[in-house]
């Protein structure tokens, strides 16, 4: 298949699949345009946006639930890391629905101080690091499984990176809640978007 950028842009970036339904890296204006780089590099920028918000909440504010079922942001972050340890444990030759997780006990309320959290949170993000840095573009076609049901690579990371960045809007949303107006933004401030396009200093760096 095809991603062809706007007509303004004379470049054309090709993603080919080989025989095997591997994605095959394919070179760009003599640089090398890997899938998988790609992935890491969006699951870093996450990674970034929910401890720049979690830097800017109490310890007490961690725990805090502000309504009636839903979830605190140290729920989110032992979630997050839960499911990071289930599905990135042997990537690719076991099912990412560990036998050993308890997904009910994810989202048990409890007062956790934040070096537990740290400590929840790097595991997670350790495991999926060390995955990740294993893979190749050429593995993007095979088959994986969730709870029984087979994925592709490619499809299994996109599941993975929409999953976490759905949390990581709970997360700001929740911490920018909590900071009562005592908020440092982390994206665009509001009405500051003909400035910032000026100096678009936030932008994912081309590779």
């Amino acid at each position: 298949m095809a991603l062809t950028q706007s007509a303004g842009c004379a470049l054309t970036i090709k993603l080919a699949l080989v025989k095997n339904w591997a994605y095959k890296e394919t070179v760009v204006a003599g640089e090398t345009q890997s899938v998988i780089k790609d992935f890491i590099i969006e699951y870093e920028r996450y990674k970034t946006i929910a401890e720049k918000a979690i830097a800017q909440v109490s310890e007490a504010d961690l725990n805090r639930v502000v309504s009636l079922d839903n979830n605190s942001i140290a729920t989110i972050m032992k979630h997050i890391s839960g499911n990071l340890l289930s599905r990135f444990t042997d990537f690719l030759t076991s099912d990412g629905e560990k036998p050993w997780r308890n997904r009910d006990s994810e989202f048990e309320d409890g007062n956790y101080d934040p070096a537990e959290l740290r400590q929840m949170w790097d595991e997670g993000w350790s495991v999926l690091t060390s995955e990740l840095s294993k893979l190749s573009d050429e593995q993007l076609g095979q088959k994986v499984y969730i709870r029984g049901q087979a994925w592709t690579v490619h499809g299994a990371l996109c599941r993975s990176l929409a999953h976490f960045s759905y949390h990581v809007g709970q997360i700001v949303f929740l911490a920018r809640t909590l900071s009562d107006g005592q908020w440092d933004w982390i994206s665009i401030p509001k009405g500051a978007s003909s400035e910032y396009n000026k100096n678009p200093t936030k932008e994912k760096k081309p590779h």
